[in-house]
C-alpha cells in the first residue's frame, strides 16, 4: 500500500478505490503505522505550528500564540486521540452493522473508518493558518461522503440503508469526539490562551520510540480484533459485548502507565503565598476517557498592585505515548529580541520552556518532571526570577517522589 497513491485515489476516485481496499488483507498494525499515523500527524503538527509558532490575530490584542509547551501538549493529545478515535469509530461501525443489514467485520470496519478520514487529515495543513482552519469542515463533510460510499462495499450494507447507517455512525462518532475535546481542554485549560509575539528559529528532532509505541498499539488492537472475531463466531451476544468492551480498553489503555495522582494531592503542593503574593484561588479537576486519565490543579496568586502568578500542575499518568510524542515534538531554541526572549531545551535533564516579554512585563516557565508532571507558571507584571521562584515553590523533589505512584504492574 503506497500512502500517496492511496490518499490520492480514495480522495479523487473513491468509487473505484473502495473495492480495491475491500479486497486487501492489510493488518491493523500496518494500517495504523503506515497510513493513519502519518496522516493524523498532519493536522496535529500543523495546528501546533499555526497556534504556537505563527500565531493568530485577535482584534485589540494583536498577534496571539499559545505557550510552546501547552501547544506541544495539545498536539500530542490531538494525535493520540486521533489514533484512538479511528479505532473506536471502527468499533461503532462494526457494532451498528446488524442494525442496517450489514455484515459485522472488524477488519473491514477499521479500513472504512481509517480511509474515510483521509480528506480531513489532508486538509489539516490549513491549520498552519488558523484563520483558514474552518475550511477543514468542508473536508470533513467530504469524508462523510466517503464513508457513505464505503459502507456498502466493505460492510456489505444494503444501498438503501447506507444513508441511515452513515448518519448514525457519524452521530455516535461526533459524541465521542466531543468527549475527546473535553479531555484535551482539561489538559490545556486556561493556559491555552497565553500570549507571545516573538519569532524564533526552530529545530525538531524525531524520536524512534514514538513509532515503536504506535506499532505496539497497533499489535494490541489487532489482537483485540481477533478476540472480537472469535466472539462473533461464537454467536454469544454477551461474549461479543465483553470482547468489544475489552477492545475499547485496549485503545484507551495505550495512554496511562499509572493511575494519576489525586487532584487534592496536587493542590496541596501550592503554598499559601509566594513572596509577597497571596494565593487567591485554588482548584483541581480530574478527567477520564476509559482508562486514560488526567488530573490537574491550578492556583492563582496576586497583590493589590496587580502582580499576578498563575500556576498549574498536570499529571498525565506517565503515558508512554505522551512521552514518545513529546520527545518527538521537542525543539531547541534560544532567541532574544529587543522586547524579550524565548528559550527551550533541558534544565537538569527536564524538558523546559521559558518565555519573557519586557512589555508588561509578562512571562512563563514550564517544565516536565519525571516524564509525567507538567508544571506551568505564568506571570504578569512580575520578573522572570519571581516566575521561576513560583514554579520551584511547588517542590520539584516532591513531584519526583511521586513518579511511581499508581504505576501499573
Amino acid at each position: 500500500m503506497n500512502l500517496v497513491e492511496r490518499a490520492k485515489n480514495i480522495t479523487l476516485t473513491p468509487k473505484t478505490e473502495w473495492p480495491v481496499i475491500a479486497a486487501e488483507t492489510t493488518s491493523t498494525a500496518d494500517i495504523f503505522k503506515n497510513y493513519v499515523a502519518p496522516l493524523a500527524a498532519i493536522p496535529a503538527v500543523s495546528s501546533f505550528i499555526g497556534m504556537s509558532i505563527i500565531g493568530f490575530s485577535v482584534p485589540l490584542l494583536g498577534n496571539i500564540r499559545l505557550p510552546i509547551l501547552t501547544g506541544i501538549t495539545a498536539m500530542v493529545m490531538s494525535f493520540v486521540f486521533a489514533l484512538i478515535g479511528v479505532y473506536l469509530i471502527s468499533l461503532i461501525i462494526d457494532a451498528l452493522a446488524p442494525q442496517f443489514g450489514a455484515e459485522k467485520n472488524p477488519a473491514q470496519a477499521l479500513k472504512v473508518a481509517a480511509y474515510s478520514f483521509t480528506p480531513a487529515w489532508l486538509a489539516g495543513i490549513l491549520s498552519l493558518l488558523p484563520s483558514l482552519s474552518m475550511l477543514g469542515i468542508l473536508a470533513g463533510a467530504y469524508g462523510i461522503y466517503l464513508l457513505y460510499l464505503g459502507l456498502p462495499v466493505l460492510m456489505k450494507a444494503p444501498q438503501e440503508k447506507a444513508g441511515a447507517y452513515t448518519a448514525v455512525s457519524v452521530v455516535c462518532s461526533v459524541v465521542m469526539m466531543v468527549v475527546f475535546s473535553m479531555v484535551i481542554g482539561a489538559i490545556g485549560g486556561s493556559g491555552m490562551y497565553g500570549a507571545a509575539s516573538m519569532h524564533a528559529s526552530r529545530n525538531s528532532a524525531a524520536n524512534s520510540g514514538a513509532l515503536g509505541e504506535l506499532e505496539k498499539m497497533g499489535q494490541k488492537m489487532e489482537e483485540a480484533n481477533k478476540k472480537m472475531e472469535a466472539a462473533k463466531k461464537s454467536g454469544d451476544p454477551q461474549a461479543e459485548m465483553k470482547a468489544a468492551t475489552e477492545a475499547i480498553g485496549v485503545a484507551l489503555g495505550a495512554g496511562n502507565q499509572a493511575e494519576v495522582v489525586d487532584k487534592d494531592k496536587l493542590k496541596a503542593l501550592f503554598p499559601e503565598a509566594i513572596g509577597g503574593l497571596k494565593r487567591n484561588s485554588l482548584e483541581g479537576e480530574k478527567s477520564a476517557m476509559g482508562e486514560f486519565k488526567v488530573s490537574k490543579a491550578e492556583a492563582r496568586y496576586g497583590d493589590e498592585n496587580n502582580h499576578q502568578i498563575r500556576m498549574t500542575i498536570t499529571d498525565t499518568g506517565g503515558s508512554k505515548m505522551f512521552g514518545a510524542m513529546f520527545a518527538w515534538g521537542m525543539m531547541e531554541q534560544d532567541k532574544e529580541t529587543d522586547t524579550g526572549y524565548e528559550k527551550m531545551g533541558k534544565v537538569n535533564g527536564r524538558p523546559t520552556h521559558e518565555r519573557f516579554q519586557k512589555d508588561g512585563p509578562s512571562g512563563e516557565y514550564s517544565l516536565l518532571i519525571a516524564g509525567r508532571f507538567l508544571v506551568e507558571a505564568h506571570g504578569d507584571n512580575v520578573d522572570m526570577a519571581t516566575i521561576k521562584t513560583a514554579s520551584a515553590a511547588v517542590g520539584y523533589d516532591k513531584l519526583e517522589a511521586m513518579k511511581n505512584e499508581g504505576v501499573k504492574q
